[in-house]
């Protein structure tokens, strides 16, 4: 494995073993005063969180902690506060490393966990299912130490995710994990402790009916930091990176940490909590010295951007507009076709604030990282043509609307619209809200303030942008029901202009119609 030297210093990229980041001197990020609060006021744990947020290292703690290797934590706060230090059998259970594209592959990752449980433990040739064979480890293990079992489970969900797209599949896999976590309740007796892990929270009444004791602390506010780094653990920790970021920018202090809190920080996993930090684009643009969508490598799940397109989703309501219960936010059921769930808990979306009249979330992207890279990988659905290198240039467009050539930005746009294929557009529904919201994602990409379906007191302006000295409105018109010319009428006419007279940058107002014969945008006039 590569290893990041900075300062003498090595940073735990990618590493998720507690033991081998200890004794191999990496940077430790001090979690461990959550593992006795853990201990000493429960049993079974269930902790949602996204992907690369340390959920692994986490567990591995947990595991060090259980197998009782005092040694690993000196100089940690555990050390002062446990007294004990027992030795527990530990069955770590790890469910992150399989593709998980049929049944089989299920049978065969919990196969290969029970084989190495029963190579320390034994095996009863009785105990057939992986349910009867984890019960057995489970009664074994017991007998044989005189010590309650702990066990540890990493990624339970990978195994439903995978197969979100394969109803069929995914219902046999949820049958035969209801029966194997369901051994954690009736095992109860021989468990010290249990700890769960993965990204979503499937509902109770499918894989945790037969668990439904598990204590879920995804959005406890005395967990919210348990995973990820926070605001003052990023000062506190990283101070001599910090400094040489801030140098290899030529920004001072200051200004990285307000460029880093911008592009990675903003999750938030309670109410009112500080944000929370994603450990690995934080932790690679601190070794690196460059800033880089690293969260965002292996890109946006194609099943995440189906369920937007086939539930009609309005897309910009994702930027701190998204209204959701506190029940809705916590479990998925698989086949609902609501995306809201999964997108938070997937790390897509965050806590923003909280209604307390209505009991309700509001969310939104958490930072400039996840909003343009899920935004930049959601347009191919939408516009199949798009491709970032060759067809859309942001840089191009942007420079247009900084000279205020709004003539050769509209051409553009309409050149743009002209390559999305026909079988798209004749899907799409017969009215501006599909070009308005491909208007949307194109300006958006290109870095600019863009608000649409903005609220006035006599309408809804389609859409805003905002540059440095101008501020363009554009109103939009299919051609059945309207023009370029009445487009401008209505900005005139319920005044859309006036919330921006005050602002001091000149206004310039765009109407731009739309032809379903023509495949996009057809005409437009200037204001």
């Amino acid at each position: 494995m590569e290893i990041f030297m900075l300062n003498n210093r090595k940073l735990p990229i990618g590493i998720q073993d507690f033991e081998d980041l200890r004794t191999n001197d990496y940077l430790y990020v001090d979690k461990t005063s959550y593992i006795y609060q853990l201990k000493t006021s429960g049993k079974p744990y269930f902790l949602s969180r996204p992907r690369r947020f340390g959920k692994s290292l986490f567990l591995s703690t947990l595991k060090s902690f259980f197998l009782g290797k005092k040694e690993l934590f000196d100089g940690l706060a555990i050390a002062e506060l446990e007294k004990d230090w027992l030795e527990y059998p530990v069955f770590y259970i790890d469910l992150n490393e399989e593709g998980f594209i049929n049944v089989n592959s299920l049978y065969y990752a919990l196969d290969t966990n029970l084989k190495r449980l029963e190579s320390e433990w034994d095996k009863d040739e009785t105990d057939i299912t992986p349910a009867s064979r984890l019960s057995g480890l489970i009664r074994r293990a017991y007998k044989k130490t005189g010590h309650k079992v702990v066990v540890l489970v990493d990624e339970y969900d990978k195994p439903l995710l995978n197969t979100l797209d394969k109803a069929e599949v995914n219902k046999s896999i949820h049958e035969i994990l209801k029966g194997f976590y369901g051994v954690l309740k009736s095992a109860d007796a021989y468990l010290r402790f249990v700890f769960l892990t993965g990204v979503t929270k499937f509902s109770k009444i499918s894989v945790f009916s037969d668990l439904n004791n598990l204590v879920d602390i995804s959005l406890d506010k005395q967990f919210s930091a348990i995973c990820g780094i926070s605001e003052t653990e990023l000062v506190q920790y990283f101070e001599p990176e910090l400094k040489k970021l801030s140098g290899e920018m030529e920004q001072s202090y200051e200004e990285t940490l307000a460029k880093l809190k911008k592009h990675y920080n903003g999750y938030h996993f309670s109410r009112k909590s500080e944000g929370m930090y994603n450990p690995f684009s934080l932790l690679n643009t601190l070794q690196k010295c460059y800033f880089n969508n690293y969260w965002f490598s292996t890109g946006t799940p194609t099943f995440l951007a189906k369920m937007l397109q086939e539930g009609d989703f309005e897309i910009p309501d994702l930027e701190n507009n998204v209204h959701v219960s506190v029940s809705d936010i916590t479990n998925y059921k698989a086949g609902m076709n609501n995306p809201i769930p999964i997108l938070y808990q997937s790390g897509y979306l965050t806590i923003k604030d909280f209604d307390t009249e209505f009991d309700e979330f509001i969310l939104g992207f958490p930072n400039e990282e996840v909003k343009y890279s899920f935004l930049r990988d959601l347009l191919p659905a939408y516009a199949p043509q798009y491709d970032v290198q060759q067809k859309f240039s942001a840089a191009s467009f942007i420079r247009m609307l900084r000279s205020n050539d709004i003539n050769r930005f509209m051409d553009n746009l309409r050149a743009f619209y002209a390559g999305i294929p026909y079988d798209m557009i004749k899907k799409a529904s017969k009215s501006e809200r599909y070009y308005q919201f491909i208007f949307y994602l194109l300006v958006t990409l290109m870095g600019q303030y863009i608000q649409t379906e903005v609220k006035t007191a006599t309408g809804r302006v389609d859409a805003v942008i905002k540059t440095a000295d101008t501020i363009f409105v554009f109103e939009f018109k299919m051609a059945n029901y309207g023009t370029a010319e009445s487009a401008l009428e209505q900005i005139d006419s319920k005044d859309y202009l006036i919330p921006y007279t005050t602002d001091g940058r000149k206004i310039v107002k765009i109407g731009a119609e739309f032809s379903e014969q023509e495949r996009g945008l057809s005409r437009w006039k200037i204001g």
